[in-house]
């Protein structure tokens, strides 16, 4: 009898981790952003002009993060939660600009449920890096 119950308890735990297994395998992947560089070239006054491509799958951010210069953007598909520290939060639809001052932190957030698409053109100081994460501001 004792023996009976050693292999249910060992056959249980095997099932559990087969099963956590096939769980993690089908679970959805983490939304990664995907940012193409269109254009980098130098422009006046030692600074670099930047245009970017930037897809934000459902559910995806940014993370908090600063430029070295300002972010002028259009929201080609989808919608945008755009925060900036000190502001309210702002929703953009496709078709609609927005512009991040240089030095200010902020974030975005897709929270709807398809991909949204964000043309993103930066005029930032040579040599710096483009993003630089930033902690969350305290509210």
């Amino acid at each position: 009898m004792k023996t009976s119950k050693w292999f249910r308890a060992v056959g249980g735990l095997v099932l559990l981790g087969f099963g956590s297994v096939i769980l993690a395998q089908n679970a959805p992947a983490t939304a990664e952003i995907t940012r193409t560089t269109l254009v980098q070239t130098d422009i006046s006054l030692g600074r670099e002009g930047v245009i970017m491509r930037v897809v934000f799958p459902a559910g995806a951010t940014s993370g908090w993060h600063t430029h070295p210069g300002e972010e002028l953007s259009y929201v080609q598909e989808g919608e945008l939660t755009i925060m900036i520290a000190g502001q309210a939060p702002h929703k953009y639809s496709a078709g609609q600009a927005l512009i991040v001052p240089m030095g200010a932190v902020h974030n975005a957030r897709n929270d709807g449920p398809k991909d949204a698409v964000l043309i993103a053109v930066y005029s930032v100081e040579k040599g710096k890096p483009l993003r630089t994460p930033a902690p969350e501001p305290s509210h």
